[in-house]
């Protein structure tokens, strides 16, 4: 395992890879504890250019192996955030809905707290019933940071 600092626009960004790809992006004033030696390897270098251009609003998508590890409902959440457009957002009932599970808002809320890697899976487009900006790992500053960045660059 490989990890590697990014100071990205939002603050230190620490990126994990394993043997299959990036397994955990650290958000600011977050704690790692990873046992993985410091290595700017292809993978992360690929992964920091396309966050780079993502900060600058010139990327909607990402496109770098990913390595997420978590149970099944986890990655059927995960899985879907990754279909939430760029710009846009859902709230956890729909995204209960999306999953085919009305009843699992709580558990989606979860699931997206325990996102190993945020931005890329983008775990900061699921708001509030209301549109309020809820809890965010990385704090709610980030989260409305992120959100403003893509709808800047729609």
């Amino acid at each position: 395992m490989f990890f590697y600092h990014y100071n990205s626009p939002i603050g230190r960004l620490v990126i994990v890879q394993d043997n299959n790809g990036i397994c955990q992006i650290v958000l600011p004033n977050r704690e790692i504890k990873v046992n993985a030696t410091e290595k700017l390897t292809p993978v992360i270098e690929r992964t920091i250019n396309q966050l780079e251009e993502y900060f600058q609003g010139e990327r909607k998508s990402f496109d770098v192996p990913l390595s997420l590890k978590g149970t099944d409902f986890q990655l059927m959440v995960w899985r879907e955030l990754m279909k939430i457009p760029y710009g846009h957002t859902v709230c956890y009932s729909e995204l209960a809905e999306k999953i085919r599970n009305p009843k699992a808002q709580r558990a989606v809320g979860m699931a997206n707290n325990l996102n190993p890697v945020p931005i890329i899976v983008p775990c900061h487009r699921v708001v509030g019933k209301n549109g309020s900006l809820t809890g965010y790992a990385g704090g709610i500053d980030v989260k409305a940071k992120l959100l403003e960045l893509e709808k800047d660059n729609i």
